[in-house]
């Protein structure tokens, strides 16, 4: 089934912005391939997000490594992109980076002009989240870390020590599926954005 036809919120053209809006922020999602950012985003968003899924092929075999997604029939090759209004003046742009290594040309892009960013992890894959982190703390742009549940895998205190993290870079788990739980993360980001000093 489309997935258009059956998402129920509205298209952007159906769902202008306040005529107050004043500001725009920009939030990147960044990560290793499958880890849940196309989810998130269509998690947080407001309205019936733009996304740049590309079926996976056999050309792709060898250079996506699909291991533990299985089920992972569709990729990222662009970014994706959803939207939050907070109040009359705020609203959040929400853009979710390909997290494959040859689309990472993109990502200094899409940080130019980002308040913040959140760094989502497989906790069964946490090397693929390194190159992220590096290339955030060489933009200087200010991200929380979330690990996505995906049933067992390692602590969250293993997850820090393994990522080296700053200790206050918060930490947090979450579900990407929920949008609750992704709420719970922006929340998060936020807070850590006008309080820095406050390690989770």
């Amino acid at each position: 089934m489309d997935s258009a036809i059956s998402d129920p919120r509205p298209a952007r053209a159906d769902a202008p912005l306040s005529a107050n809006a004043s500001q725009g922020l920009k939030i990147v999602i960044v990560g290793g391939f499958g880890v849940g950012k196309t989810t998130m985003v269509r998690s947080f968003s407001e309205i019936r997000p733009l996304d740049t899924e590309a079926t996976m092929t056999q050309v792709g075999y060898g250079v996506d490594d699909a291991t533990l997604a299985p089920e992972k029939s569709t990729t990222t090759v662009a970014f994706d992109f959803g939207r939050i209004t907070i109040d009359d003046e705020h609203v959040l742009y929400l853009f979710g980076a390909p997290g494959q290594e040859r689309f990472w040309f993109l990502w200094d892009r899409l940080f130019t002009g980002a308040l913040g960013a959140i760094v989502l992890v497989d906790p069964r894959r946490i090397t693929d989240s390194w190159y992220a982190i590096d290339r955030l703390e060489h933009q200087r742009t200010p991200f929380i870390v979330a690990c996505n549940n995906f049933g067992d895998s390692a602590t969250v205190d293993e997850v820090r020590d393994a990522l080296d993290l700053d200790p206050q870079v918060p930490l947090i788990e979450c579900d990407a599926r929920q949008r609750e739980s992704c709420k719970s993360v922006l929340i998060t980001l936020v807070e850590y954005l006008y309080n820095p000093e406050i390690s989770q």
